[in-house]
């Protein structure tokens, strides 16, 4: 297994790009959380998806997309 982010994937989101590891990508691919062009409209349901490790690598992107909606 690799270490770091070498074996990130990422999708896009409305604030930018999510790195996630291999699992997390696999699940949101399965969950058909992506369009055709890897956007994810609904980021309420890929935070409920992705991992803790995913969640605090994007921690600036994710609060910054939660805080746009208050």
């Amino acid at each position: 297994m690799s270490g770091g982010s070498a074996g990130r994937k990422t999708v896009s989101v409305m604030r930018g790009l999510m790195m996630l590891c291999d699992s997390c990508h696999s699940q949101v691919l399965l969950e058909q959380l992506v369009d055709h062009k890897n956007f994810v409209m609904d980021h309420e349901a890929l935070f409920d998806t992705i991992c803790m490790g995913c969640t605090d690598i994007n921690r600036p992107l994710i609060d910054d997309m939660l805080g746009s909606s208050e």
